[in-house]
């Protein structure tokens, strides 16, 4: 299992478009990836879920990603959201 906090920076916070970019990258392992944020904890494979959330800006997400591509996951997901989403 592996864990990353990230601060999410961009003035959209984790709106539909990022959502959905971020689910697209998670649906390409087979690790189980959760998304928490203030207590509440969804899949991060899930639209709804990571809408549900609603994170804005300067929220902390963290991430957990467990399975056998887990590495590879968490490497993924975090470059995504620390190049592509945090500051859009």
């Amino acid at each position: 299992m592996k864990t990353i906090t990230i601060k999410i920076e961009s003035a959209s916070g984790l709106h539909a478009r990022p959502a959905s970019s971020f689910v697209a990258e998670a649906q390409k392992f087979q690790a189980e990836i959760t998304l928490e944020k203030d207590g509440n904890e969804i899949n991060g494979k899930s639209i709804i879920g990571i809408l549900g959330l609603g994170v804005s800006q300067d929220d902390e997400i963290t991430i957990t990603t467990d399975g056998v591509d887990e590495d590879q996951a968490i490497e993924a997901l975090e470059k995504l959201i620390k190049e592509t989403l945090i500051h859009q």
